[in-house]
């Protein structure tokens, strides 16, 4: 008979708690599944029917670090709020719920990060669907008037590299004392007034262009 799937997703979600201690004890390159099998009493096997490798498990753990910040992000692209505040607030409510999670155990919150980024295929995924929802929002605010001169996918690159401290976690790390919300507010002004085709020509090092009467 079929195990009920209430019953099954509950030893998953033990089993994925047990993963979580076992990273604030070990760390979260030095545990391996045999250990997680032995540290939720199971056998090897039986552990292997509910995530078939260690990818599996990190999936699912980055499945449930990423609701949160997820709910987030779409709630935001939804709201009926000026497109200046609703980019802002797309970065400001992570960073604060980010930052949260780091006061509350700053071990563990670097722990998640190795993890992180020795399974780096698997948590792609989120990392792509967060310059979704971004994306979106600068296309709000290019059809506000923002950015002239400038193709989206040069915007959300050029966004992206600038919001590196408030979204990055490895940054955000070496760098917690400086991405403040008001520090935010100020580069996210900044992106919106002085973002555009001349000035990314600028940058890159491009003689400005005028036309001539």
């Amino acid at each position: 008979m079929a195990r009920p799937e209430t019953d099954i997703e509950a030893k998953r979600q033990q089993i994925l708690e047990t993963a979580d201690q076992m990273i604030r004890d070990k760390g979260a390159i030095s545990f391996t599944m045999t250990d997680l099998a032995t540290a939720a009493g199971m056998s090897q096997s039986n552990l292997y029917r509910f995530f078939e490798n260690k990818d599996a498990l990190a999936e699912a753990m980055a499945g449930e670090w990423f609701a949160d910040l997820e709910v987030i992000m779409r709630e935001l692209v939804d709201a009926d709020m000026p497109v200046e505040e609703k980019l802002y607030q797309f970065f400001a409510r992570r960073l604060v719920l980010k930052r949260a999670r780091y006061d509350e155990d700053p071990e563990l919150f670097a722990s998640y990060m190795e993890l992180g980024d020795e399974h780096f295929e698997v948590i792609k995924g989120y990392v792509d669907l967060a310059d979704h929802y971004m994306a979106t929002i600068l296309a709000e605010a290019m059809d506000a008037g923002y950015f002239k001169g400038l193709e989206l996918d040069a915007v959300i690159s050029l966004v992206n590299t600038m919001m590196q401290p408030f979204c990055n976690p490895q940054l955000m790390m070496m760098m917690m004392h400086l991405a403040t919300e008001e520090r935010l507010r100020q580069v996210i002004g900044t992106i919106l007034t002085g973002l555009n085709g001349d000035a990314a020509r600028r940058a890159n090092g491009d003689p400005a262009l005028h036309v001539v009467a």
